[in-house]
C-alpha cells in the first residue's frame, strides 16, 4: 500500500550551527519529535492487514506513490465490466469516538467505525464498493497504536468487500498532545446510471424496511461522552442495567455495522427490476431527518412507533443524562441503522433475503400521498 508519512520531504540533519562558530551536533528529525525509524517500522508491519483486503482488481505497483485499481476486469472468475459506470465517491470521520477509544487504550474498533462512516453513504447510492483510503493523524508513530488501527480499518474493508487501496499516516508533535489522535476515510464506488438511487422512484404503498443498527455507532459522542462524565460512570466498570458481561466503554466503542454486502447483494439479485425505491443511513438526526432526505414531494413515509426496536443502550444512555426523548431521536439512531423503501410486491422476499444475510429487519411503515415528510403514528 503507498502509505507515506507527512513530513517526509525534511532531512534528518540541518545545517544549523550554535553560536561562537562552534561544530556542534546539527538538529535531527528526532529532536523535532519525528522518529522516522519507528515509522518505517510500523510501516513493515501493516503490510499483511493491507493485503488481506486485496482482490484481483488492484494492481500490483511497488515503490509506486498512488494505488492502482482496475473497474473493468475481464478474467472470469472476477468479472466486472460496465456499460455505463458512474463514480461514487464519500468521506468521513469517527467523530469524538476517537476520545472515547484513547481513553480506554482500545484501537482496533475505530478502524471499522471508519470505512463505514464513508462506505455506507456510498451504497445509499446504489453503489458497490471498490476501494478505500485512510488518513491517521498521531502525535508520534506508536505501532501499538497504530497497527491495531490500521488492523481495524482492513477488518471493515473486509466487511465491505472493497479493497484498502492507499493511505497516510501523519505524525505531528505539537499539533497533538500526546495519547490523542485523529483519522479520516475516503471510499469510491462505482453503480450503473441506470441503477443508480432515485428517490423519484419513490411512491405511494412502497415498504418501509428497517435494519437494527449495533449501537451507538458514530454519531452523537459529543453527548454520549457530556452523559458519561456527568453521570460519574467509570468506563472500564460493568453496569448490568447496560450490559452484565462487557464494560460501558466497550459497549460504547461497539463498531458501526456495516451494511454494504447485505445491501449490494440484495441489488446483485435483481439486474433489470428495480426493486429498491431509496435508501437512507440513520446518522446524526435521527431516522427522521435522514429519511425526509430520501423523499420527494408528493409522498410521505408512514411509521409505526410500536414497529421501532428497542435498545438497552440508549435507555441507559437516556436514564443516566436525563435526556429526553424528542432530543435522543434528534441525535441518534435509536436502533434502526439503515432504510430501505422497497416495491411492496417486492418486500418479503427483500427482508427474507436480508435476514439470511444477518440482519435483524423491522417492518417499519409505508410510502403515502404526502408533502415529502416522516410521520410518526
Amino acid at each position: 500500500m503507498p502509505r507515506t508519512t507527512k513530513p517526509s520531504k525534511a532531512n534528518t540533519k540541518s545545517e544549523a550551527k550554535s553560536g561562537g562558530g562552534s561544530n556542534a551536533r546539527g538538529l535531527t528529525y528526532a529532536d523535532a519529535g519525528v522518529h522516522l525509524e519507528t515509522y518505517d517500522r510500523f510501516i513493515s508491519s501493516i503490510g499483511r492487514h493491507v493485503r488481506r483486503t486485496h482482490t484481483q482488481r488492484v494492481m500490483p505497483n511497488p515503490g509506486g506513490f498512488a494505488g492502482l485499481f482496475r473497474l473493468d476486469y475481464n478474467e472470469h472468475l472476477f468479472q466486472r465490466n460496465y456499460k455505463d459506470p458512474v463514480l461514487v465517491a464519500c468521506t468521513d470521520g469517527v467523530g469524538t469516538k476517537v476520545k472515547l477509544a484513547a481513553q480506554m487504550g482500545r484501537y482496533d474498533t475505530v478502524g471499522i467505525d471508519l470505512v463505514a462512516m464513508s462506505v455506507n453513504d456510498l451504497i445509499v447510492q446504489g453503489a458497490e464498493p471498490l476501494f478505500f483510503l485512510d488518513y491517521i493523524a498521531v502525535p508520534v508513530a506508536d505501532q501499538e497504536i497504530l497497527e491495531p488501527m490500521v488492523a481495524g480499518v482492513s477488518e471493515g474493508c473486509l466487511q465491505s468487500g472493497c479493497a484498502l487501496l492507499g493511505g497516510e499516516t501523519a505524525e505531528m508533535p505539537g499539533v497533538y498532545a500526546p495519547g490523542e489522535f485523529d483519522m479520516a476515510g475516503f471510499a469510491v464506488g462505482v453503480v450503473e446510471l441506470k441503477r443508480a438511487t432515485d428517490s423519484l422512484r419513490v411512491a405511494p404503498g412502497d415498504e418501509i424496511l428497517g435494519l437494527g443498527s449495533s449501537g451507538v455507532h458514530s454519531n452523537g459522542y459529543s453527548l454520549v461522552r457530556k452523559i458519561v462524565e456527568t453521570c460519574g460512570a467509570d468506563l472500564g466498570d460493568v453496569d448490568a442495567e447496560l450490559d452484565p458481561e462487557r464494560t460501558i466503554g466497550d459497549v460504547l466503542l461497539e463498531p458501526t455495522r456495516i451494511y454494504a454486502e447485505s445491501i449490494v447483494k440484495v441489488q446483485r439479485r435483481y439486474r433489470v427490476k428495480k426493486v429498491i425505491s431509496a435508501m437512507a443511513l440513520i446518522t446524526g438526526g435521527g431516522l427522521v431527518q435522514n429519511l425526509e432526505r430520501s423523499l420527494p414531494e408528493g409522498v410521505d413515509a408512514v411509521i409505526r412507533r410500536k414497529a421501532l426496536p428497542t435498545d438497552r443502550v440508549f435507555e441507559w444512555l437516556a436514564e443516566k443524562g436525563r435526556v429526553d426523548a424528542e432530543e435522543m431521536a434528534r441525535v441518534f439512531n435509536m436502533g434502526v441503522g439503515y432504510v430501505a423503501v422497497v416495491r411492496p410486491t417486492f418486500a418479503d422476499s427483500i427482508a427474507d433475503q436480508l435476514q439470511r444475510s444477518g440482519e435483524r429487519v423491522f417492518r417499519l411503515g409505508r410510502i403515502t400521498k404526502g408533502s415529502g415528510r416522516v410521520r410518526l403514528k
